[in-house]
Formats: structure tokens, C-alpha cells, sequence
């Protein structure tokens, strides 16, 4: 029962492990890289095996850090079956067409600027185009359904609801070597859309994520009084309320509970507009799949209410009508992608609004250290914006409690029922895994960060402390910086 980790081991994104059971090679994910250069410049790695040689993929969920360097897996040859659930077949699509089309239109324009230089010879060539998705959609299998178990080659795979976004799951592995089990990306337990994860059964090893195993999240009605609040104050300066947001889960949230602080009148109706196509596109999906919601927002549904759809609402569909935002004048609400600030409408968005004291930012959605959005949460006074220097002198404010990750409570509950399995850690920053280690040998389970570089046997490789030899963490290479 091997691994290797061909991406989200030390950091959350590019979602990607290499799984050796059974005498088959099965790939759980295979994410983009999203953040700083020298993480996106690991999607135009070469992978480190052969993709025709893969049995199947299995995918947990559609974000974009689980499921997009899949066009590129099958340019560079993966011709087999990609199983998932029906709700991330819809969403992957609507994920991989729009990067698609944002990497073409980004080489267009450095290759422009490069032939300027002299030096389009330098520009990198996008992963994938439309037609790479288009392939890898073929050969997706939406045959996962919760409780049910397929059969994959010599392996049976269930998936189980992980209550993360619509359609996650978690997967059991069933082979001859014994039982593992991938958490994917686990839910808040208190999150305003999806229903709980169901508790995961013994296993033998446990793949799990680690995005917030360092703190417990605020609780919800302690989120939405902050949330309030915030936008009581926003509004009273009449300047714009940004919110980056992801464009699956993150914004049908925020559009919920818009929708119900607005009917009951704790915040003043103001113009909302929805930023982000690809979040337009994705809400629809919402309504096909509303059994797997929680039940306020399943009723809702099934009355023909659409309980993603405040009264001021407006969906912006063209660039140019994105544009004109900026020169909207008065309190509005604008919600845009990306979540993490590294690109998409958000941006320019920040470009005119971000120097202006009586801008709220409001962050609600993860934010790694390296990138824009988590450069501003930690104080930054200026910032690269669009290739500009733009002063922060908005408000800014993190309201955590939205967030579609357990968190280290969530965690370890959900860990409590897998007997003694050894675990290993992922999908978080070294820092966070590091703290989250003391607590699991606590409590009595074996556990161990998933290496950046190697193979591991997840049943008897062990790490002293449960680190890997010769990998330091962020914090201690900044503090020998510093020194």
C-alpha cells in the first residue's frame, strides 16, 4: 500500500497522490497548483510516471486544486476512466473550461508584451485549451455514489459525503493489501449549505487534510453577527464591500445568507453584484443537487424559492460590464473571484478600489501566506496589483467561520472512528501539520506528514516525531532567513 505525493504535501493546493494497490496505479486527484510563481510552476512538471499506465483516476471533488492539470494528464497520454460523482462531472466541467480559457487568454497577452521585448521565446505555453477539456471530460465516469460501492480494477472504492462542496466525498479503498481511506477535503461542520460528513469506518491507513487542524472555527451565529456587522459599518461609509469569493460553495454561501440578512432587514438593501460568471454557471447545479443541502435549503428548493438570489441582486456576464463597476458610485457589494486574490475579476476590482479608506475588503475564504490576498491579511501597507503598486488603506476584515474546511475539532472527529489507522497528513502548511502531530500522538494514533519528494508504504513506513527527514518548514527556513 504505497504513496507518493505529487502535489498538496506541504501546502494546500495541487491536490494530487499516486496510489500503488492491488498491482494497479490509481491516481486520487490531480490538481492545479495555485499561488506564487514557484508553486504554479510546478503544474508544467513533468509527472514522475507514466500516465497511460494508470489503472483509473478518482476524483473527491471539482475544485480547480483537485481536478485541473486532469486535460493536461490526458495530453500527456491518460486515455483510461475517471470516476467521480455526477455533481463533479457537471462542476469539473464548468472548473476546467473556464482555466482553460484563462490560460489562453493570459499567453496571448504575455506573448504580446514578450514580442515587444524580443523574448516571446520565454512565455510559457498554456497547459491545456478547450480541447484537452473536452477529452478529459469524455472519459469521466460519474459511477460514484455515496454508500455504494464500486468495483476499479482489483480494488472496490465507496464513496462517503464529506460535506465539503457539492459532490465531495471521501473515498474507502478496499484492496488486498488492506484498507485505506482519502478524506479528500472535509466539511465545516457548521456550514451554512452542506450536510455533515458521515463518519468514516476502521481502516488500516487514512489520507487526510489538514488545512485548519491548528484552530476551531468561530460558530456560525458568532460568524453571521460579525458578518452583520461588517456590512452595517461598510455600508455607512458608502464606499464599495469587496468579497472574494471561489465560485463553488464560497459564493452560494455568501449569496444565502445575503439573501436572509437582507429579507429580515439586519442589513440595508444594497446593490449585490455577482462578479463571476463562473459562480453564475456553478449556483445552477445547486438546484439539480439540493438533496445533498441542508434542509432550511432544501425546503427552500423544493417551494421553487431560490435561496441563492437576494432582491438586489445583479449577475455581471460581460468584462466590459465588469469594468464598469468601478465607476459605480455609492455602497454596493461586489462579489468576484478568485478566493485567494491571484487572479480573475477580484483583481482589478482591487486595482481602483483597494486605496480608498471607505473600501471594505471582506476576506472569507482561505489565504495562503505567499499569496495576495494572504499578503494583505497579514498588514501589507502596498501591494502588486495588475503590475501596479497599490496602497491598502481599505478595511480589512476575515471573517473565518465561513469556511468549507473542518477544522481541527471537525478533524478529529472525524479521525475518532477509524480505529488504528496510521495517519498521514496533507493538504496543509508545514507549520499547521506540525502543531495537529502532538495532538494525534496524544491521543494514542500513529501519524505522519505525507513526504513532499519519495514513496511511502502508508501501513510501515514512520518518520521520527512523524517529520520527514530533511524537510524544514516554512516558519524555520523564514526564521534562518531573518538570521
Amino acid at each position: 500500500m504505497n504513496l507518493q505525493s505529487l502535489g498538496a504535501a506541504g501546502t494546500v493546493t495541487g491536490s494530487c497522490h499516486l496510489l500503488t494497490l492491488s498491482g494497479q496505479q490509481v491516481l486520487v486527484d490531480c490538481g492545479l497548483f495555485q499561488g506564487d510563481e514557484t508553486l504554479e510552476a510546478r503544474n508544467h512538471e513533468a509527472f514522475p510516471f507514466d500516465p497511460a499506465g494508470l489503472s483509473a483516476v478518482l476524483l473527491t471533488h471539482a475544485h480547480l486544486d483537485h481536478v485541473g492539470r486532469l486535460p493536461l494528464l490526458v495530453r500527456r497520454g491518460f486515455s483510461g476512466a475517471i470516476y467521480c460523482t455526477p455533481p463533479t462531472l457537471n462542476l469539473a466541467e464548468t472548473v476546467l473550461l473556464d482555466s482553460a480559457r484563462l490560460q489562453v487568454e493570459s499567453y496571448r497577452q504575455e506573448l504580446r508584451h514578450a514580442r515587444r521585448r524580443g523574448r516571446e521565446d520565454e512565455v510559457l505555453q498554456p497547459l491545456y485549451d478547450e480541447e484537452d477539456v473536452h477529452r478529459t471530460i469524455a472519459l469521466m465516469r460519474p459511477l460514484l455514489h455515496f454508500g455504494q460501492t464500486l468495483q476499479v480494477g482489483q480494488l472496490k472504492v465507496r464513496p462517503e459525503r464529506a460535506g465539503h462542496i457539492l459532490g465531495s466525498a471521501y473515498l474507502i479503498i478496499d484492496s488486498s493489501e488492506g484498507r485505506l481511506v482519502c478524506s479528500g477535503d472535509l466539511g465545516n461542520r457548521e456550514s451554512g449549505l452542506q450536510q455533515d460528513f458521515t463518519p468514516p469506518p476502521e481502516a488500516d491507513a487514512v489520507l487526510v487534510e489538514t488545512t485548519y487542524a491548528n484552530r476551531t472555527h468561530r460558530p456560525l451565529d458568532e460568524t453571521l453577527a460579525e458578518f452583520r456587522d461588517v456590512l452595517r459599518e461598510s455600508v455607512r461609509r458608502g464606499g464599495k464591500i469587496l468579497i472574494p469569493s471561489f465560485a463553488i460553495e464560497r459564493a452560494q454561501t455568501i449569496l444565502y445568507y445575503l439573501k436572509s440578512l437582507m429579507d429580515s432587514e439586519a442589513v440595508p438593501r444594497v446593490p449585490i453584484f455577482l462578479d463571476s460568471p463562473m459562480a453564475a454557471r456553478a449556483t445552477h447545479e445547486y438546484f439539480e443537487f439540493g438533496d445533498e443541502l441542508i434542509a432550511p435549503v432544501r425546503g427552500a428548493l423544493r417551494s421553487g424559492e431560490d435561496p441563492f438570489k437576494p432582491s438586489t441582486l445583479h449577475v455581471v456576464t460581460s468584462s466590459n460590464e465588469s469594468q464598469r463597476l468601478n465607476r459605480y458610485d455609492g455602497a454596493a457589494i461586489i462579489i468576484a473571484g478568485n478566493g485567494m486574490l491571484s487572479g480573475g475579476r477580484i483583481q482589478h476590482h482591487l486595482k481602483h478600489q483597494l486605496w480608498k479608506p471607505s473600501t471594505s475588503l471582506v476576506i472569507v475564504s482561505y489565504q495562503s501566506p505567499s499569496s495576495l490576498g494572504g499578503r494583505i491579511v497579514e498588514g501589507a501597507e502596498t501591494v502588486q496589483v495588475m503590475g501596479e503598486e497599490v496602497a491598502v488603506r481599505a478595511q480589512v476584515h476575515t471573517i473565518g467561520g465561513f469556511s468549507a474546511h473542518a477544522d481541527q475539532d471537525d478533524l478529529l472527529s472525524w479521525l475518532s472512528t477509524t480505529g488504528r489507522a496510521h495517519i498521514w497528513l496533507t493538504h496543509g502548511e508545514v507549520n499547521v501539520m506540525n502543531t495537529f502531530l502532538p495532538i494525534l500522538e496524544a491521543a494514542g494514533r500513529v501519524a505522519d506528514r505525507v513526504p513532499m519528494h519519495g514513496e511511502v508504504n502508508l501501513i510501515q513506513t514512520h518518520f521520527p516525531d512523524g517529520k520527514p527527514p530533511g524537510e524544514v518548514d516554512a516558519q524555520q527556513r523564514l526564521l534562518e532567513q531573518v538570521e
